[in-house]
């Protein structure tokens, strides 16, 4: 058989294999043994905290043929097929390919088929996050009343994507990450079974590197074990990923203690020279700085220290570093990883950052906004207390003019120009341009992509566009009105998000559309004016060609009607 990795061959069998999730685990074996499962189930949370092992393992204690206290026996026939991925019963699918209104449909459509094996047919989607709005839609009704042998088993890392509908629908449980002390027990019990050799501090660097995810540590022990030849030594997990060894950053943070910045500088070179991450740099840099300020800060606290990162040379000069200086490095470093992350020149934001917390004379000034703070707070109270001792005179002043029965005539507030803005940032042209060839099929066409696009934009996109939506459209076309000015001036200046609009539309439609937004409040009066343009240009023909205007079936009108419905007519009259 072909090598499987670590994470694939220790995934959990049974709920009590699960790792950091008792409260989860635990509820589930309850529900199993005293059957009273729920049809739908949503499991979120980090990558790696056992989502798609924890539905496995549902999928096959539901279905066991012998199990014990709500546990799968993996023994039966059912369960040898589910671990072995034969269980027909047991549909997996993976929401980020599968994420259109067919593939749904196509389980609503054969969710009514019973079983042909277990007693449970269990759907499994994975990453349901990634379905479309459409989508979501058509598991809307499956979802809540699905026949009494269907369960469906939900899992995603952002659970505020999906629909407050769909959640209401389903028993919600919030994976956590694991922590860093039960991962080291699980790496430890790896290892011993497999009669693996390993260093403890190596073990440690791994469990910090794998932010709390299971999968990420057994993917790097294994990488790391391939490294070093079935051996796992503190090198080869230094190596693997990218972490400091103890004397590299005893000797950075030394050359930052004694305001050396040309040490400092040479410490880092060397570092980035040796392959190490710029971001677990920046990363180590903080673990030490918080050491450190336990350790200043009272000695009751060196216990939660991190012994890996706390050597006896990084103790020898902690007193060095007063808590204020630490409190700035920690700030400056938080902001270059930020840049770190957003840019491929990272060696010239080690090199600043390096300079900043180590010149002399910054490191001084770093302690002056923290004096001077209760100064400014003072400042500021004061001011405030002198503003709100005026309002008071003020209101006192009204109600004695009150109680006398004079009447105080207010200024008037200055009118404000905002429809002149907003006036100015229509494009009549454009409006007129998608009018004159605009049909109801083609509004409604684009109304039916709507919740596709709605899905395509972020969230802060989609909060926007939820106060807008389509009213007329052609085909080289759209229309689109916000019930609010204020998102309507927000959207028209944003020509980046309009650009990405387009692309999208024209993708859903297969064709290049421009898009045009107009406030809804104005809609009624351009739609009028278009309306009442053409009639004008229809009669005047009709005068210069010597006939009589229509009165009674007027083309213009009924095309109008034909657009935007009957409501039209009301528009017209007025």
């Amino acid at each position: 058989m072909a090598y499987q990795a670590l994470y694939r061959v220790w995934r959990p069998q049974t709920f009590s294999d699960v790792i950091g999730q008792d409260v989860i685990t635990q509820t589930l074996r309850n529900a199993v043994a005293s059957q009273m499962t729920s049809h739908a189930y949503l499991f979120s949370g980090p990558r790696g905290t056992g989502k798609t092992s924890c539905a496995k393992i549902l999928a096959k204690a539901v279905n066991c043929l012998n199990p014990h206290d709500g546990e799968p026996c993996n023994e039966c026939e059912i369960c040898k097929a589910a671990n072995e991925n034969r269980l027909n019963d047991v549909i997996e699918i993976d929401a980020a390919s599968n994420n259109g209104v067919e593939e749904i449909r196509d389980i609503r459509d054969k969710v009514k088929y019973a079983p042909t094996e277990a007693k449970f047919k269990v759907y499994i989607i994975d990453e349901v996050h990634m379905l479309s709005q459409g989508a979501f839609n058509a598991l809307l009704k499956t979802l809540e009343e699905p026949p009494a042998n269907v369960m469906f088993i939900l899992a995603t890392t952002e659970p505020q994507k999906i629909p407050a509908t769909i959640i209401s629908r389903t028993q919600s449980f919030n994976f956590r990450r694991i922590s860093r002390q039960d991962i080291l027990k699980r790496m430890e019990f790896i290892l011993n079974d497999k009669n693996i050799k390993y260093d403890e501090e190596a073990l440690n660097i791994i469990a910090a590197s794998a932010e709390g995810g299971m999968r990420d540590a057994l993917s790097i022990l294994d990488q790391a074990l391939s490294y070093g030849d079935d051996e796992l030594t503190l090198k080869n997990a230094q190596e693997v990923t990218g972490a400091l060894s103890n004397e590299q950053i005893v000797s950075y943070m030394t050359a930052i203690a004694e305001n050396n910045p040309a040490e400092a500088l040479t410490n880092l070179y060397q570092i980035l020279a040796s392959g190490r991450s710029a971001l677990r740099f920046t990363e180590m840099i903080i673990r030490v700085c918080r050491n450190l300020i336990l350790y200043n800060s009272d000695s009751d606290l060196s216990s939660k220290m991190d012994k890996s990162v706390m050597t006896d040379e990084l103790l020898a000069i902690s007193d060095k570093f007063d808590n204020s200086r630490l409190f700035y490095i920690v700030d400056q470093v938080s902001a270059t990883q930020k840049n770190l992350k957003n840019s491929n020149q990272t060696d010239i934001y080690m090199e600043i950052l390096t300079v900043k917390i180590s010149e002399p004379k910054i490191a001084q000034q770093s302690a002056a906004p923290a004096a001077t703070s209760e100064t400014n707070d003072n400042q500021v109270g004061s001011a405030e207390l002198d503003k709100l001792r005026d309002e008071v005179s003020h209101l006192q002043n009204e109600v004695k003019d009150l109680s006398t029965g004079t009447v105080v005539k207010k200024a008037e507030p200055k009118k404000t120009r905002r429809r002149a803005n907003t006036n100015a940032r229509l494009n009549k042209t454009a409006i007129y341009k998608v009018l004159g060839s605009a049909t109801k099929k083609d509004l409604m066409a684009a109304k039916e992509i709507w919740p596709d696009l709605m899905s395509m934009l972020s969230i802060t996109q989609r909060a926007m566009m939820k106060v807008a939506e389509p009213v007329a459209a052609s085909s080289e076309g759209v229309v689109v009105a916000f019930d609010y000015e204020m998102w309507f001036e927000q959207a028209q200046d944003d020509s980046e998000f309009l650009k990405e609009l387009e692309n999208n539309v024209s993708r859903l439609m297969k064709k290049d559309s421009q898009i045009v937004l107009v406030p809804k409040a104005d809609w009624p009066k351009i739609r009028k004016e278009y309306i009442n343009n053409n009639i004008d240009l229809n009669n005047q023909g009709n005068v210069e060609s010597k006939q009589e205007p229509k009165k009674k079936t007027d083309p213009t009108v009924d095309e109008a009607v034909k657009l935007f419905g009957d409501d039209i007519v009301d528009i017209k009259n007025d």
